[in-house]
Formats: structure tokens, sequence, C-alpha cells
């Protein structure tokens, strides 16, 4: 049995898969927000309901974290959950739960899950790009996720947006505070806030992301052109992942990946930019939705 947990920054959820994927037991509890210690203890309780739930030992345990991870202390570094940076998160699990513990970046976890057993099944090489909050990503070779040297892989939200118009130059402050990276132009507020500008509102008090989405769907011509400037900037934004790792499927995942239209308006955008004579990687939608990052989590394999 396998058991996952996804480490947010409201809650920590958990899950008990077989080896086939099927699902045993699930459960989630709060984050204890800025307690290190707290969230160690929390993982613990939550791990011994879900073995008792399931009526097995767990012999595999991951954990998706958000941030960077050392891929060789297991240190955390780089995310939102401040509390986590510099800890031995992995080593304490270990002595916490008494077993080995694998820990990957949550975008890692779900590119993870959807090429093991999601849209990606059986697929080569498998990108899973995530449009949420912030953009993230993760890449999966042959069902190994490919952390990189400095343990940013799949990170495409922090490059520039490729082929930038004038009117796209310097771009919008992203998070990491540079001026036109990819996540400044393709996240949920970055969309809503691209919005706001071209119908001369403030982009804090303007509609948010899904008013945006179904005023389009309505009819509204400034949404729609909204969409199509979205569209067109996350076609380059791929075509530059395909130019470079050539995957067989990219996989979305967060709120905008459930805009249907996308699945059939991106792929022609990210052909126009794609090198060479033919384009065969699919774009699809998620299979597990919210649970990919816990279900990937489970599928990590612990370093012993």
């Amino acid at each position: 049995m396998r058991i996952g947990f996804d480490y947010g920054g409201t809650k920590i959820a958990g899950i008990a898969l077989d080896d086939q994927g099927n699902t045993l037991a699930t459960g989630r509890v709060a984050t204890p927000r800025h307690d290190y210690d707290g969230g160690i203890r929390a993982i613990a309780g939550l791990m011994d309901r879900l073995e008792k739930d399931a009526g097995q030992r767990a012999t595999n345990v991951g954990i998706g974290v958000p941030g960077s991870v050392d891929r060789e202390t297991g240190h955390v570094t780089m995310g939102n959950s401040v509390w986590l940076h510099g800890k031995d998160l992995r080593g304490d699990l270990r002595d916490a739960l008494d077993r080995p513990v694998a820990i990957a970046n949550d975008a890692n976890c779900f590119a993870l899950s959807e090429a093991v057993d999601g849209a990606g099944k059986g697929a080569p090489v498998v990108f899973g790009a995530i449009l949420g909050t912030g953009v993230g990503g993760g890449l999966v070779v042959h069902g190994q996720v490919i952390e990189g040297a400095n343990a940013i892989g799949g990170e495409w939200g922090h490059i520039p947006l490729p082929m930038p118009m004038d009117d796209e130059r310097p771009g919008p402050e992203c998070s990491c505070g540079v001026r036109g990276h990819t996540e400044a132009w393709l996240s949920g507020p970055s969309l809503a806030a691209d919005h706001a500008r071209r119908i001369g509102l403030d982009p804090d008090n303007g509609p948010k992301a899904p008013d945006v989405i179904a005023a389009a769907a309505g009819g509204d011509p400034a949404a729609e052109e909204t969409l199509r400037r979205f569209e067109d900037r996350l076609g380059r934004a791929l075509a530059t992942l395909v130019n470079v790792i050539d995957p067989d499927v990219i996989v979305l995942g967060g709120g905008l990946s459930n805009v249907a239209r996308f699945y059939e308006t991106v792929p022609p955008l990210i052909e126009a930019h794609v090198f060479g004579d033919r384009f065969r990687t699919r774009l699809l939608q998620n299979v597990h939705g919210d649970s990919s990052g816990v279900r990937g989590a489970a599928w990590l394999e612990p370093r012993v």
C-alpha cells in the first residue's frame, strides 16, 4: 500500500492507494500554519488514520510540498509555506513515521500522477502544466520525475513569455518580482488583470477569471478578446516547451484547465511555433483533478 500527502497552505490531504492505483482511504486535516512541529504531528496522526481505515501498513510514503525541494537534503525553499524553509522535512517525517519518506514539489506530484494513471498514462514523456493561482509544472520521463540539478525542473512559469508583442513589453510583474514572466500572463489572476487593464479598470477591483470566462461564453466581445490573447500567449509558451523537451503529452491542471475550449483552440497555436513539419504532442485535461497532487505523492519512491 502507498500513502501520499499533499502539504498545502490551508490543509494537508492524505490518500492510501493500492499498487493498481485504487483508493483505499482518504483524509485531510487543517494545516498548522507557521507551526513546523505541529505539521509533523498532523501528518503522523493522519497517517495512523489512513492505515487504520485501509487495514494495512503502508510500504511507500510520499509528500508533495509547495516550493523547491533539494534532492540531496530534502530541504524546502522558495515556497509560500515559509515555516518549512530550511527544515529537514524528509528526515523529520522519516523519524516520526518510522519509515523512509519521499518528498517532491507539488507540481511534480501532479505531473507524476497524470503520467502514471491519468491523462498521460502510457506516454513516455509527460509535462504537467498548472494554470491556477500561479503557473507551475513538472516533467516526467518514463515514469520518473525530472527534478534537475537545481531542483527547478518544470518551472516554466518563471521563464519570459516567448516572442512578446510590443504591447507585452516589459510585461506585468511576476510573483517573483521579475517583469514579463509566463506566470505574469497565464495564471488565473493574470488573466483577470489583463482583462481589467483592457477595459480600463483597476486590476485589483476588476472581474475575476471565472467571471471573464463566463462573460466570453455569454458573447461579451471584450471578454472574448481577453481569452483569445490568453490562448495566443499559452500557445507560444507551450510551443517553447515542445521545442525544448518534445513531450508526448501536455496535461493541464489548475482552475483554468477546466476551460473546455482551450483543448480545441490552443493546439493550433502551439503548432504554429513548433519547429519541424509535424506536431504530435497532445494537449489534455487532467483526469484526477484536485486529487492529482496527493495521488502523485503516493507514487513517489522513497530513497532508502
